[in-house]
């Protein structure tokens, strides 16, 4: 159940950096926010669109937009992942996934016939009053960094 709804504000949260801070949504007050939530670090899937946010992060910059990735890895693999990817973002830890929660990103899924809690990949953009203004969910990682790009340029 998510608590997050479009053109509402979003509920403040905090939550532990790789870079050893505690991070909070109103931190990026002034400037819009994509945090992008994703399953899990060093898988090929979160490893490309992580890539394609960072390959893109310069332009996200020159909007005033800040990345925020967000999983239920630990600090440890988000350092590895920064560290062995070059990603110049936050990576946020959601262990608890409370924040996952509140996003309505926590769901039951399945692999290979085997059923498991965990994170469906899904991006959202906040404006510079802490506003919702566009959420993809269960995302396709072709063309999705690209496509929020081009969001944030028709805002």
């Amino acid at each position: 159940m998510s608590n997050v709804v479009l053109q509402q504000k979003v509920p403040d949260f905090t939550l532990p950096a790789a870079s050893g801070e505690n991070v909070s949504l109103s931190n990026f007050r002034g400037k819009r926010a994509v945090i992008y939530f994703y399953p899990k670090d060093m898988t090929p899937g979160c490893t490309k669109e992580s890539c394609e946010f960072r390959d893109y992060s310069t332009e996200f910059k020159r909007l005033n937009t800040e990345i925020i990735g967000i999983s239920p890895d630990d600090l440890a693999s988000h350092t590895q992942f920064i560290s062995e990817y070059s990603l110049p973002f936050l990576l946020l830890s959601d262990t608890d996934h409370k924040v996952c929660e509140m996003f309505g990103v926590w769901k039951l899924r399945e692999r290979e016939g085997q059923q498991f809690y965990g994170v469906e990949r899904s991006t959202f953009l906040i404006d510079e009053k802490g506003v919702l203004v566009n959420e993809w969910r269960a995302v396709q990682v072709d063309g999705h960094v690209a496509d929020v790009l081009a969001s944030i340029k028709r805002l």
